[in-house]
């Protein structure tokens, strides 16, 4: 049954995912309006596309005009909202973002990406390289790419690349004909409540390319895929594995390289396919690449366009993304907010620092996170030369005695004055900059807005090395 006709009103139109939605309604010559609680370049971006927002949950603004025909919401707004209480009142029907995106995603051959990290950077991947194969996908994704500067795009051609969200079991609603799980690990446990329930929906979305005679690229160096694969391949699934041990079905080597990013071959199905050269650097990014690759290659793609779209891909919005450099020092800003992602990052980042320095700022996001994973953080952290802890960032959320900043960074495994917590935002760009030297990467790392600082820290940089100049 369709729904998204007429005018669809989004509640939260500037958030990553609902952003995309309304793109692509917008791009189907669907009215959309939309509201949100405060101002974003997101927001601001739907309105030249033709999109009618607002600031505030108002509901007389939602019916200004005359009533929307449906209200798409997220997991992020609360039934109590305003404008949903009124579109209930009006019998207009609410739904769910999951509904809106699988009805968008249905009549093309879905691609849906999960997995607890690499989501957005596997997804644009793919989406990357259906493109350079003259495919011209439609996709939604949680983060603009570089190349593009969008989240969202009506494609012309068969395929939709969905960054698939397993936090609140989006990604068990879409229609999928190929499905990639980069990692299985515990997270948004405040929605499943278990990590075997979280399992679980991991088993079913791995499944479900059945519906469609479609199959499942997964890694299987990872434990948590690991954990479930057999139960996976029982039910009678296609799945192929990639990952650098040998018992893969598709073997990935990492070679050595001169330059920042990384160099790697796929042995699979008895070919060697390389070496790819991708601009972005880490292990983890060559195994996403793989992912990608894997499915591409199973959808039929043309593999040399592929391959020119992985060694095109420059990132993501936030994923080791970089901000500048000036007096040989660079700094590069990343969402990773689990402290699987907080390492690969690190050791991306030592790499791309070679003899110099690693120098990042650090913020925790959810206590309830932070309280699961406070020892694993801490050890990541210790990768850095000089790490700064921020206090944790979880705005309306209740505080967990116990679970703070100041006692993350107590144990940071740094030699004294090597961990710093510091309460004070706008005292930490100060810090980062003092510690910096020619060579040195600088890092901010987190869920929040701690990308923020990275021009200030560029700022402070020069001035201090005016004196020198």
């Amino acid at each position: 049954m369709t729904q998204l006709t007429g005018r669809v009103h989004i509640i939260g139109a500037g958030g990553s995912g609902m952003s995309g939605i309304a793109r692509v309604l917008l791009a189907r010559g669907i009215a959309v309006s939309g509201s949100d609680a405060k101002q974003s370049r997101r927001l601001s971006a739907l309105e030249p596309l033709g999109a009618r927002v607002y600031i505030g949950h108002d509901p007389d603004q939602m019916v200004a005009g005359g009533n929307p025909d449906v209200v798409v919401v997220s997991t992020a707004i609360d039934q109590s909202n305003p404008e949903i209480v009124f579109a209930k009142e009006l019998g207009i029907p609410v739904i769910h973002r999951k509904e809106a995106l699988a009805e968008l995603v249905q009549g093309h051959i879905g691609v849906s990406v999960s997995g607890c990290h690499g989501k957005t950077t596997t997804t644009s991947m793919m989406t990357i390289v259906l493109q350079h194969a003259g495919l011209d996908p439609s996709f939604v994704i949680g983060s603009e790419m570089n190349e593009s500067g969008s989240n969202a795009h009506q494609g012309s051609g068969p395929h939709f690349v969905v960054e698939a969200d397993e936090s609140d079991a989006t990604f068990l609603a879409l229609p999928t004909k190929a499905a990639i799980v980069t990692n299985i690990e515990p997270d948004h446990l405040n929605f499943w409540q278990t990590f075997e329930a979280l399992e679980q929906a991991y088993v079913d979305f791995m499944i479900k390319p059945m519906e469609r005679d479609g199959f499942t690229v997964t890694c299987g160096d990872d434990p948590g895929v690991q954990k479930v694969l057999h139960q996976v391949q029982a039910s009678g699934a296609r799945v192929i594995t990639y990952g650098t041990e040998p018992n893969n079905d598709a073997v990935v080597t990492l070679l050595p390289q001169e330059s920042v990013g990384c160099v790697f071959t796929i042995d699979y199905g008895g070919a060697t396919y390389g070496p790819v050269q991708l601009a972005v650097p880490g292990r983890h990014n060559a195994l996403n690449a793989t992912a990608a690759f894997l499915t591409a290659l199973e959808l039929g793609a043309d593999i040399n366009g592929v391959i020119a779209g992985l060694e095109a891909y420059t990132g993501a919005h936030r994923r080791f993304e970089f901000r500048g450099e000036t007096h040989g020092i660079r700094v590069f800003d990343d969402i990773a907010h689990h402290p699987t992602e907080v390492d690969a990052v690190l050791r991306a980042a030592r790499n791309v620092a070679g003899n110099g320095k690693v120098i990042i700022a650090f913020q925790a996001h959810h206590y309830y996170r932070t309280e699961m994973f406070m020892d694993e953080f801490a050890t990541a952290l210790g990768l850095a030369d000089f790490t700064v802890v921020l206090e944790i960032f979880a705005p309306g959320e209740t505080p967990i005695p116990g679970i703070s900043g100041v006692i993350m960074a107590g144990k940071v495994p740094l030699p004294a004055g090597q961990v710093v917590f510091e309460p004070s935002w706008s005292a930490v760009p100060e810090l980062l900059a003092n510690q910096a030297e020619p060579g040195d990467v600088i890092m901010t790392l987190g869920g929040s807005d701690i990308g923020m600082m990275c021009p200030q820290i560029i700022d402070l940089i020069k001035q201090k090395f005016a004196d020198v100049d």
